[in-house]
């Protein structure tokens, strides 16, 4: 009995922290992502359940910190002139794009 009991508390804690880790997307980033993937493959309420497993996918993958960081140079390489270079010839940024693009793969196979 007293080792159930124990076996349950860890795991229960374990369960926490790992939930915890994997949760540091915001909410409004979760939704952000979630509605531009609706409109981009369509508005439907399978759609909905896909996208959310998506981004729950990445998140597993990809700390809030770099997501932000891929999805600044996604938006700033669409900019034309010397400004969306920077940001679509780096090195840095090939590498956070990488990163992204690998997750988002992930997310992919396990959800659509």
């Amino acid at each position: 009995m007293f080792c159930t009991a124990s076996a349950a508390s860890i795991l229960a804690t374990a369960a926490n922290v790992s939930a915890e880790d994997l949760n540091d997307y915001p909410t409004s980033a979760r939704a952000d992502y979630v509605f531009a993937c609706m409109k981009a493959n369509g508005e439907t309420r399978e759609l909905l359940d896909k996208c959310s497993c998506s981004i729950d996918v990445i998140a597993s993958i990809i700390p809030y910190e770099r997501y932000v960081t891929a999805e600044t140079i996604i938006s700033m390489s669409q900019v034309t002139g010397p400004v969306g270079s920077e940001f679509r010839s780096t090195e840095r940024a090939k590498l956070a794009l990488q990163e992204f693009r690998r997750a988002q793969a992930e997310a992919e196979i396990r959800c659509f």
